[in-house]
């Protein structure tokens, strides 16, 4: 890269070192797949980045024009990272998560290096990035006054998902054990802690409310405990590669995270004018700031069961109409291609970044 000249046609280097395929991974796939309509995209991953439980990976979510390069998860993987980058030759590399961030940091590279806070600042690697991107509001206000980098808030992508016929609809809804009449209630994520869950099904045995079904489609390590709390009415469906077409056929949706940096089965939710609940963590909280859904305190059963009693006497009322098409992929790909060029341009104006 000549870095007076930055070119028109961007290469453009991802680097994820996760396993399986939820909301980070679904995020930077997306990045891929709009940015390598125009430009070079790599994407980096680690050896076995298939979820041994679900067989699920980021490469099967990915355009064929994106280049895939896999590195060891272990062993040498900084040498194997430095190799792959030094081959593509990045305008600019694009970490995403923590392990992913320190590699980085490490690394020669002659374009600028980016990292987006999928969760929060949590090691002193972001700090060395030329850029940081921030997917809501409230990490922009946690950005250190230090920070040399450039900061910017751009909205978590969110691709638009074709409705469903009215058929595909009643067979989502029969296999979570939802016939006629009845009130189906959602949730999608990693079956952990961080998420909630179990204040879910205590606030839902709580509600007592009749003639409904509650589905969570996800896996996690708390899938056995959660089991074991959940009545009769509740169903686990695992992972689900097709999971947004799940959101159509549910009623209501909730999201009882106890921390939620963003909140991304919200804005997937609203896609599908499902109605919303959710705790009010950081993320949910700014998205149902902006859009309308009904905010409960992190871990009040009480206040959960109230929220799902409400929204079961208002069943059969039309949702009203949201717009969320501000997250829509392409419009939020042109502001991250833009704030790539701004840090090149920063780069060649000979601006002050982060330490080398």
């Amino acid at each position: 890269m000549d870095p007076k000249n930055p070119p028109e046609r961007l290469r453009i280097a991802h680097l994820i070192l996760s396993t399986g395929f939820a909301g980070s991974e679904r995020s930077t796939a997306e990045s891929c797949i709009a940015q390598c309509r125009d430009h070079d995209v790599l994407l980096v991953v680690r050896r076995g980045h298939r979820k041994q439980k679900t067989g699920a990976s980021i490469v099967d979510h990915l355009d064929p024009r994106v280049k895939v390069v896999e590195i060891p998860a272990r062993l040498f993987t900084q040498r194997h990272l430095q190799r792959a980058l030094d081959e593509f030759r990045p305008d600019v590399v694009h970490a995403h998560l923590r392990r992913s961030t320190r590699l980085l940091s490490r690394c020669r590279v002659d374009g600028v290096k980016v990292s987006t806070l999928h969760i929060e600042i949590n090691g002193p690697q972001f700090l060395q990035m030329d850029g940081l991107v921030c997917i809501s509001p409230w990490q922009l206000r946690t950005i250190p006054a230090e920070y040399r980098g450039l900061a910017v808030m751009i909205r978590n992508s969110l691709l638009p998902q074709p409705k469903i016929d009215a058929a595909r609809r009643e067979t989502l809804r029969a296999e979570m054990g939802a016939g006629p009449g009845v009130f189906l209630i959602g949730g999608v994520g990693r079956l952990g802690h961080s998420k909630g869950w179990d204040v879910l099904l205590h606030a839902y045995a709580e509600a007592q409310l009749p003639d409904t079904r509650l589905a969570l489609i996800g896996e996690g390590s708390e899938r056995g405990k959660l089991e074991r709390l959940a009545g009769p009415a509740v169903q686990f469906l695992g992972f689900r590669p097709s999971v947004k077409d799940y959101y159509q056929a549910f009623d209501l949706f909730v999201c009882p995270s106890r921390t939620e940096p963003m909140g991304r089965v919200i804005l997937e939710a609203l896609d599908a004018g499902v109605p919303v609940i959710s705790s009010d963590a950081s993320g949910p909280k700014e998205i149902l700031t902006e859009y309308p859904g009904v905010l409960v305190p992190v871990g009040d059963v009480g206040a959960m069961a109230r929220a799902l009693r409400s929204a079961w006497e208002r069943r059969g009322e039309p949702p009203a109409p949201v717009d969320v098409s501000a997250h829509h992929l392409d419009r939020v790909s042109v502001e991250m291609v833009q704030f790539y060029r701004d840090l090149l341009h920063r780069r060649r104006s000979g601006a002050s970044g982060p330490p080398a």
